[in-house]
C-alpha cells in the first residue's frame, strides 16, 4: 500500500455500498439471489476550473455530482437499490415538500416557519435511515473505508468524512438563510431562498473540510459531535461478514481504478 492513502468517500445503498476517490467509483452490490455484483468507472466532473477558485461552490458543485453520477452507476448495475427508491422515502419527499410550503406561508413568525420548515425536510432521510439493510451497509462502508485508511487495522463504524457531519452546519446555516430569505420582497423571495440554500451548502462544506483537516483541534471535536453521535446511534449499524465484504468490493474496484498498481 502506497504511504498515502486515496481519499475515499462512499454511499450505502440499500443493498450495497458505492465509494468513490477523486477520479473513479466502485460499486458492489447482492442482487436478489445473493450474488455479489461489482462494476466500476470514471466519475463525472463539472465545472472542476470553478470549484478550484471558488471555495464555497465547491459543496453545491460536490452535489451536482454526487447526482450525476448516480444514472452511471445505475446503468452499471441495474440492481442497485438507491435509499431514496423505497416508496414510503419517495413519498415522504413529496409529502415534505408540500408541508414545507404551507408552513413557510403561515401566519407563524419567520423564525418558527423556517425552523418547522427545517424539521420537516429531515423526515425523508430519517424515514430512508430506518430500513436495517441501509444502516449496516452504512457501517459497512466507514468500516471498509477506516480500515484501508488505518493501514488494515480495524476501523470503527463511524468516520469523521460521513456525510452526517454535515448535518448541524446545514441546520444552522440554512436556518439563518431561510429566515433573512422570509424577510426579502415577496416577488425575490424564491430566489433568495435558492441563493441562501446554494450558500448554505458551501458554507456547511467549508466547515466540514476544516473539521477533516484539523481532527484534534477542540473546534472541530466539538463541531463533529452531533455528527458522531447520529451515526451511533441512528444512522449505522454494525455489518455482518457478508455486507462487509460488498462494502471491501466496492472499495477495491475504486482503488483499482485509482491506482491501478495498489
Amino acid at each position: 500500500m502506497d504511504e498515502t492513502p486515496v481519499r475515499l468517500g462512499g454511499m450505502a445503498l440499500q443493498n450495497g455500498v458505492l465509494v468513490h476517490g477523486p477520479t473513479a467509483w466502485g460499486c458492489a452490490v447482492r442482487d436478489e439471489s445473493g450474488a455479489l455484483r461489482v462494476a466500476s468507472g470514471r466519475k463525472p466532473h463539472l465545472a472542476p476550473a470553478m470549484r478550484q477558485r471558488m471555495p464555497v461552490l465547491r459543496g453545491p458543485i460536490a452535489l451536482a455530482e454526487a447526482f450525476a453520477l448516480l444514472p452511471t452507476v445505475r446503468r452499471a448495475i441495474p440492481q442497485a437499490r438507491f435509499p431514496f427508491e423505497r416508496p414510503s422515502v419517495l413519498a415522504a419527499i413529496l409529502g415534505t415538500a408540500v408541508a414545507a410550503r404551507v408552513l413557510r406561508r403561515s401566519k407563524l413568525s419567520a423564525g418558527t416557519r423556517e425552523v418547522a420548515a427545517a424539521g420537516v425536510a429531515f423526515l425523508p432521510a430519517a424515514l430512508a435511515l430506518r430500513g436495517q439493510d441501509l444502516a449496516a451497509y452504512h457501517g459497512a462502508e466507514h468500516i471498509s473505508i477506516g480500515t484501508y485508511e488505518n493501514g488494515g487495522t480495524p476501523a470503527p463504524k463511524e468516520h469523521l468524512r460521513c456525510g452526517s457531519q454535515l448535518v448541524a452546519p446545514m441546520v444552522a446555516s440554512s436556518l439563518a438563510a431561510n429566515v433573512v430569505a422570509a424577510k426579502a420582497p415577496a416577488g425575490t423571495r424564491n430566489l433568495a431562498r435558492l441563493v441562501g440554500t446554494a450558500g448554505a451548502i458551501g458554507g456547511s462544506v467549508e466547515v466540514f473540510s476544516w473539521v477533516a483537516r484539523n481532527p484534534r483541534h477542540p473546534l472541530a471535536r466539538a463541531l463533529a459531535r452531533p455528527g458522531f453521535e447520529l451515526q451511533r446511534h441512528l444512522s449505522t449499524a454494525e455489518p455482518s461478514e457478508e455486507q462487509l465484504e460488498v462494502a471491501n468490493a466496492a472499495r477495491d474496484a475504486c482503488l483499482a481504478l485509482e491506482r491501478p498498481t495498489a
